[in-house]
């Protein structure tokens, strides 16, 4: 009977490779009911304490027919993350990953296979860890508490979610896989690490490879900066270099910025700092399209209302209003010395004679004394060009006269009336 049981597991494993997904998925299901029933009739007595409450060797082999090579197990996988809600089958199973990586990679030093990679992480970001109290949710029912039964201890399951976190990201991983995690980094995986300053080297790597992945990792930084006290000296530096025409038009844009205006709040920057930000994004504003001008101008505004010594910059009668002239040096990665301090922001002057109204009349607020009151920009993060254009068609428009008034002849007659009196 042990011999035909087990052959009865391995035929069900291999059917978690099958073509078609309704049996996979009732292969797991079985595989699953499996393990809930060797877990209340062991197959073999327990050597340890630990051992006997859960068959791990049964999931250990589920776990690995999940994480296949050489195919995609997207489907299999979001029919098992309802399994993963059990708090003993997310211990064992964050204990099994490590060993799946471990031989996939087989000691070498080339990279793992992509769709492998994709996988793991399709089991792992499907991880729901708890975020406090007692653990109680366990697939098998316990006759008796066991003290020292690490699944049910909320700081075993952190311990094992940071292993295997940082077991899968010191790996090689593709551009597209580095956004995933980047975009649930701070959300879903910092606030469960029993260790979250582990992911420095991790963040502040991302954060110098530049561009999309520099700006994701903004916010696990963030984390990091402000809950951690992680010091970064060339951060402002990093920040101020990310400034170029493509963040206008990159589908983080709105984290970005949002980020940038948390970072940017503190009163107690340097002024030159604050000056060459809001420098740099003035001249940045002479090319980006409308709809970020719609934001970009009042986020400048509120730096200068938060530094008063920057006002120089929009009431200097002396300013050079060309490009040939002005000290500022755009191409300088370094805000220290760009010079901000010693030009004006013209370009905002310049966005008075826009083609789009609403351009021109939030422009048109650097000809008057600036408010202390900061106007908030985060309705203004997301706007589109399609949210633009539909409200531009809302408007309701005056009928237009096509002549001034009715003539009525000459001399008031009204046989003086003639054709040649009409034009359109």
């Amino acid at each position: 009977m042990r011999h035909r049981y087990n052959s009865c597991v391995a035929c069900l494993v291999e059917h978690l490779h099958a073509t078609s997904s309704q049996v996979q998925e009732l292969a797991l299901c079985t595989l699953m009911k499996f393990v809930q029933v060797e877990g209340k009739f062991p197959l073999e007595s327990a050597i340890w304490k630990d051992s006997y409450r859960f068959p791990h060797r049964l999931l250990k082999r589920i776990v690995h027919g999940l994480l296949q090579e050489e195919k995609d197990s997207t489907l299999l996988l979001s029919r098992f993350q309802e399994y993963l809600e059990y708090d003993d089958v997310r211990y064992y199973t964050m204990t099994v990953i490590n060993e799946r990586i471990a031989q996939v990679n087989r000691g070498t030093k080339e990279a793992l296979p992509p769709i492998f990679l994709n996988n793991v992480f399709g089991l792992l970001s499907a991880i729901n860890m708890p975020v406090e109290g007692e653990l109680s949710n366990f697939l098998l029912g316990q006759k008796e508490k066991e003290d020292d039964w690490k699944p049910a201890k909320l700081k075993e399951q952190k311990k094992a979610f940071e292993r295997v976190w940082m077991g899968f990201l010191k790996h090689k991983l593709s551009v597209s896989l580095y956004k995933k995690v980047l975009l649930i980094l701070h959300e879903s995986i910092l606030p469960h690490m029993s260790n979250a300053t582990m992911m420095i080297d991790f963040l502040t790597a991302a954060y110098d490879v530049g561009g999309a992945i520099s700006l994701l990792a903004l916010n696990g930084l963030f984390i990091l900066i402000h809950q951690h006290n992680l010091e970064y000296p060339d951060f402002y530096k990093k920040l101020y270099s990310l400034l170029d025409p493509s963040v206008f038009h990159v589908k983080y844009r709105a984290r970005f910025f949002h980020l940038a205006d948390l970072f940017l709040s503190s009163t107690h920057l340097p002024v030159y700092l604050v000056a060459a930000f809001a420098k740099r994004l003035s001249r940045l504003s002479l090319t980006a399209p409308p709809q970020v001008l719609m934001m970009m101008i009042p986020f400048i505004c509120n730096l200068i209302r938060r530094h008063p010594a920057c006002l120089p910059l929009i009431h200097r009668p002396s300013a050079e209003r060309d490009l040939t002239s002005d000290p500022f040096v755009m191409e300088e990665q370094d805000p220290a010395k760009s010079r901000a301090l010693e030009s004006s922001l013209w370009e905002l002057e310049a966005l008075q004679n826009h083609y789009y109204p609403s351009v021109v009349r939030a422009a048109n607020v650097i000809s008057r004394a600036l408010s202390t009151q900061e106007n908030d920009v985060s309705e203004l993060l997301e706007l589109s060009s399609y949210e633009l254009f539909e409200k531009e068609m809302k408007k309701k428009f005056h009928t237009v006269p096509l002549e001034f008034e009715a003539v009525h002849g000459l001399l008031g007659k009204k046989h003086d009336i003639t054709a040649d009196h009409f034009s359109l």
